[in-house]
């Protein structure tokens, strides 16, 4: 599947979780590229080093060492240079507090992280149609 975005930067301080989420980036879109960070410490800086590493969507965790991903959230949402990037919380956080207070900071969406790697498969999926379809709308190329 080739869409509008190419490049993508999972957040998350598992391992395991980081490898399951390229293997699917791989199966989505063998052509994407797959950036990662241990925290969003990492992230940012990721970031603010390479302007070429830019992602087209950022997908993040919430409870991760140095900085967790709300305090990421916030400072990408503040920055004019990443703000419009879209953030989708993958977390295995399920509760409704966390959930209301990333979206109301600017967070695409709020998915709990799946258990197993097709049900992982279908919720990135999910995301990023509906960041397509979100960003075709606002373009008027729907």
């Amino acid at each position: 599947m080739m869409g509008i975005f190419s490049k993508y930067l999972l957040v998350d301080d598992d391992m395991d979780d980081l490898d399951f989420f390229c293997e699917v980036m791989e199966v989505i879109d063998p052509s994407a590229a797959c950036y990662t960070a241990n925290n969003g410490k990492e992230a940012l800086e990721l970031l603010d080093s390479n302007s070429t590493i830019v992602p087209d969507i950022i997908f993040m965790d919430l409870n991760m060492p140095k900085m967790d991903g709300k305090s990421c959230l916030k400072i990408l949402k503040s920055n004019s240079a990443y703000k419009h990037i879209p953030v989708v919380i993958l977390t295995t956080s399920s509760n409704l507090t966390d959930k209301e207070e990333v979206i109301t900071s600017g967070a695409s969406y709020f998915l709990t992280k799946p258990t197993s790697m097709n049900e992982l498969h279908e919720k990135v999926l999910w995301a990023i149609h509906g960041l397509e379809e979100r960003a075709a709308s606002m373009t008027g190329n729907n």
